[in-house]
């Protein structure tokens, strides 16, 4: 695995964050690993691999919204494209992390204000050349992250979309990026085991609470006894 990169940033900087966090993560594929590990090559190369301005290729964030079942995900009609795609986009001057821009971008061009984040890594990672109705961009190296939305949540288009609107993973529009079926099964996969874990997780916290409780009340109980036989 390819270490972060040791150029010199600030700490709490948000390219420290993602290289910190794409070193942790665990992808779930050969492929996506050794993708991983050229991101991080990538982010050790470049002296601003997160502005738009700092070149025709850098990193940008998706955020694939789904519904709590994960049967459906929300996507949006691109005006550029002219293809329906994932929510996401450029990373801004003040946003603290990737992952913020990946859930600011959601939110902005999605409409739905209350979603959930699905854990603090990436659920995949794409890079995909631009045609020249991008402008200057190229390259765009970007990083998937999850978030769930309410039941029933509905959509609001944006300015900067044509369109968006709730799809069923298993029946995509025909109009989407060439190989966007195949990255969605892989999202959706990465999805469902940090789902998993995530419940696990829960689960054992609201045991060890319960468990916890249980015991002081067992205490308590004694130590009233006690005091009643002293008595």
């Amino acid at each position: 695995m390819t270490s972060a990169p040791s150029h010199a940033t600030a700490p709490d900087s948000p390219i420290v964050g993602l290289a910190a966090s794409l070193a942790q993560w665990r992808p779930i594929s050969l492929e996506q690993s050794d993708l991983r590990d050229e991101y991080l090559r990538f982010i050790g190369s470049m002296d601003a691999p997160l502005a738009r301005s700092g070149g025709p290729e850098h990193i940008t964030a998706s955020c694939f919204v789904f519904t709590p079942d994960l049967a459906n995900v929300l996507l949006c009609f691109h005006r550029k494209g002219q293809f329906w795609v994932q929510l996401g986009g450029h990373v801004e001057a003040l946003d603290p992390s990737v992952a913020s821009a990946a859930l600011r971008e959601a939110h902005e061009e999605g409409g739905i204000v209350d979603l959930a984040p699905l854990g603090s890594h990436p659920v995949d990672v794409n890079r995909h050349a631009l045609s020249s109705s991008y402008g200057t961009c190229r390259v765009h190296w970007d990083i998937g992250y999850a978030a769930i939305a309410q039941p029933g949540a509905i959509p609001v288009t944006s300015e900067e979309s044509e369109d968006v609107a709730w799809w069923p993973v298993d029946a995509l529009p025909d109009n989407v990026p060439p190989m966007f079926a195949e990255r969605l099964a892989t999202v959706l996969a990465q999805t469902a085991i940090v789902q998993t874990t995530t419940s696990q997780t829960r689960t054992a916290e609201t045991t060890t609470i319960r468990t916890t409780t249980i015991l002081r009340r067992i205490i308590q109980t004694d130590a009233a006894g006690a005091t009643s036989a002293k008595a």
